[in-house]
């Protein structure tokens, strides 16, 4: 077996070709600091998500399944129209935003159609 230098503290070690951590604690110190990053990195676009999701889940209440509501209703609201989970084309060429478990599409006249999607 060769000797191969671990990944995250570079100590060398031997084992099967494929492994590259010279412990199990090196591997899950390495995977919890890549976890941190991200954490860090996508915090602030995750707490927009959020916000907005809960202004949509106030707006639709538990039972409702579509409403329209004005732009401004939900500017008022600080939701921001720019952050989002996707898109979607409907069968008539239509594009709706996607944010998690609801959709929302934007009309000439200021309106929004906000949908609950079917899980």
């Amino acid at each position: 077996m060769a000797t191969r230098n671990c990944k995250l503290c570079k100590a060398p070690y031997t084992g099967r070709s494929d492994k590259i951590f010279c412990s199990a604690q090196c591997k899950a110190d390495y995977h919890n600091r890549l976890n941190a990053a991200t954490l860090k990195a996508t915090f602030k676009t995750d707490k927009i998500l959020h916000r907005n999701r809960s202004i949509l889940l106030e707006v639709m209440g538990k039972n409702l399944h579509q409403k329209k509501v004005d732009r401004d209703f939900l500017a008022k609201k600080n939701f921001r129209f720019e952050y989002m989970t996707g898109f979607y084309k409907n069968a008539q060429g239509k594009r709706y935003h996607l944010l998690y478990d609801f959709a929302w599409m934007e009309f000439k006249t200021g309106e929004i159609l906000v949908v609950r999607r079917k899980k």
